[in-house]
């Protein structure tokens, strides 16, 4: 359904469970970092007034995700660490060139979101079903399907407002081109490393 082209391996789930305050501190960060793109998306292109509709209600779904990884760190007596840099996000933003018209621009963001969350749901499932720690996989299967619905919505106006033969043709190559990353990350305890 998610349509990537390769899937995390499974031992990525043995390296976070060496470091769940990792993983916790860059899930929180990584919500944040959503919000920020919703808002962006707002700002940006005020005259989609349904995508303004939908990003300011995913502005107030992605806090309450940062909440409750918050609480969680708090829960296991630990501090939110600090930010660090995303070098999936980092890498996968080099894939569409700068500039073009206002609806390319926004065509692009919206498919770089709808990956991102894409690769977030892959994840999630496995930690799901992987981890050791039974509370913490069955907090990461109950934001599964609300990162496959942030998948969809994303894809969804990416091909409502751009040409949808030409939006699905830069969707498989950007989907190639992730692939490409992925072979060198799931290594790190985070999200998308």
């Amino acid at each position: 359904m998610l349509g990537l082209k390769l899937p995390t391996d499974p031992r990525w789930v043995n390296i976070v469970e060496k470091n769940i305050e990792e993983i916790l501190t860059d899930h929180a960060f990584c919500e944040q970092k959503a919000t920020s793109t919703a808002i962006s998306l707002i700002i940006s292109f005020p005259e989609y007034t349904e995508l303004v509709q939908e990003m300011t209600a995913l502005v107030k779904e992605e806090m309450s995700h940062f909440k409750m990884v918050h609480d969680i760190i708090i829960k296991r007596g630990w501090v939110l660490g600090r930010d660090r840099k995303d070098d999936y996000v980092l890498q996968l933003i080099k894939f569409f060139p700068k500039g073009g018209s206002r609806t390319t621009q926004l065509v692009h963001r919206l498919l770089y979101a709808a990956l991102i969350e894409a690769r977030s749901c892959e994840r999630f499932r496995l930690l799901s079903e992987e981890l050791q720690d039974k509370e913490l996989a069955k907090f990461y299967g109950s934001l599964m399907a609300s990162e496959a619905s942030h998948y969809t919505m994303f894809l969804g106006f990416a091909r409502q407002y751009g040409n949808r033969k030409e939006v699905d043709e830069k969707w498989e190559r950007l989907l190639d081109f992730e692939a490409e990353i992925m072979k060198d990350l799931g290594k790190k305890e985070t999200v998308h490393g």
